[in-house]
């Protein structure tokens, strides 16, 4: 339901201008996997439910859960989709490029998971370091021969890591950016290690396509924003930064990559950041009605993917997952999607397979169980990378084996 609830104070322009458009319920963690002894234990719910600020148009998380409840232990490994993987060679590429960076140059990755982009930065040359808080991942990337501090970015921790490494001529975030609570202390950590003429780059899954697509599945607790261009130019603005260029990516089923340098710097500011600011403003993204309509649309599919699954079950069919992405979890939770309909969730990272997931607690098995079991649908929970699944399942589709896509609209392939 849409509710006009508000939120006390903005995270970017501090105003008490936020408003409640979409409220997905109470929901398990979409990224706490449970073993089958935690199943016997209570779960933690909670709300999930998200606003918008008519002061600087900023898309939040109404209520954030503490970082340590999500990120201490992480299961998503980047390395998994070779997708992803070959798009994060390629932010290492651009940006090298992009920012002329030589031999001597510091690349720090915030939220570095297990050294994917890093790795390819360190193949220019370059030195680099990640900040990641999961122990887990930094075992694994520090095994890959990348160099990770384990712990979360912090101004404390930015000046304590630039007394030992030195200032940085790159800060990046893929995707991690959207999880910061307190951006306020995120900025001044920025602000303390980035060189003179260094530069941010940010990469996220950018509201405008979110919109688009209806993908009410990439809302979940971890991510505390949801960025349009317009709130971002407004908060690093207050920390003496601005946006100097921004290019939409195909990845994810669209992202968007902004480069952010000092005020003082000597870079460019290139025409496609007034650009994109006045498609913006034409998309409707500064309108409240516009949100609303979303919301309103989002539970007309969330209705017609419950009737499509209920349908097939009752015709007999076998239905499984495909992927146990974070996105999935809130599909099968806001939807109530359970053991009862889906027999099981294949998926090829090893840190989840024997595990259940979160809210529904449907086992998560190898991928490898497909043709085991060969069930007569699949449902896409990681649908953004349907094509490279789908390719990958070549025996399955011969063996008459068919996909349901829940987004952007339901369909069978």
């Amino acid at each position: 339901m849409i509710q006009s609830n508000r939120l006390d104070e903005c995270r970017v322009c501090h105003r008490k201008r936020v408003r409640k458009f979409l409220s997905l319920g109470k929901t398990a963690l979409a990224n706490n996997f449970l073993t089958r002894e935690q199943l016997k234990r209570h779960e933690p719910v909670y709300p999930l439910e998200v606003g918008y600020c008519r002061g600087c148009r900023y898309v939040q998380l109404w209520k954030p859960v503490p970082p340590k409840a999500m990120f201490d232990r992480y299961l998503y490994v980047s390395s998994t989709s070779s997708t992803l993987s070959r798009h994060l060679t390629s932010v290492a590429d651009a940006v090298v490029q992009k920012l002329g960076l030589t031999d001597g140059d510091l690349v720090v990755d915030i939220g570095s998971n297990d050294g994917c982009l890093l790795r390819g930065f360190k193949a220019h040359g370059v030195h680099v370091l990640g900040v990641e808080p999961a122990r887990n991942l930094v075992g694994l990337a520090r095994r890959a021969g990348v160099a990770t501090y384990n712990g979360y970015f912090s101004l404390a921790t930015a000046k304590r890591l630039r007394r030992r490494y030195g200032p940085a001529m790159a800060v990046t975030a893929t995707n991690s950016f959207l999880h910061i609570p307190d951006l306020d202390d995120y900025l001044a950590g920025l602000d303390a290690w980035m060189a003179p003429e260094g530069v941010f780059v940010i990469e996220f899954h950018y509201l405008a396509d979110l919109m688009k697509q209806g993908a009410f599945d990439t809302v979940y607790h971890e991510h505390v924003s949801y960025y349009s261009l317009h709130p971002l130019i407004f908060l690093f603005d207050r920390f003496g930064m601005e946006v100097m260029d921004v290019k939409r990516l195909p990845v994810h089923h669209g992202q968007l990559r902004v480069y952010v340098k000092r005020k003082t710097g000597s870079r460019p500011v290139a025409d496609s950041v007034a650009q994109l600011l006045d498609a913006e403003t034409r998309l409707g993204l500064g309108r409240y009605a516009t949100y609303a309509v979303f919301a309103r649309n989002v539970f007309h599919n969330i209705r017609k993917i419950q009737r499509t699954l209920l349908g097939l079950k009752r015709s007999g069919a076998s239905i499984a997952g495909y992927g146990a992405p974070a996105k999935g979890n809130t599909l099968l939770n806001v939807c109530r999607i359970g053991p009862d309909v889906l027999d099981f969730i294949a998926d090829k990272s090893r840190l989840k397979q024997g595990l259940f997931t979160p809210g529904q607690h449907i086992p998560v098995v190898p991928a490898e169980k497909i043709l085991q079991a060969q069930p007569d649908y699949l449902l896409l929970l990681a649908w953004n990378f349907a094509e490279e699944i789908m390719q990958e399942q070549g025996e399955y589709i011969r063996r008459g084996g068919k996909f349901i896509v829940p987004v952007p609209r339901v369909r069978i392939i």
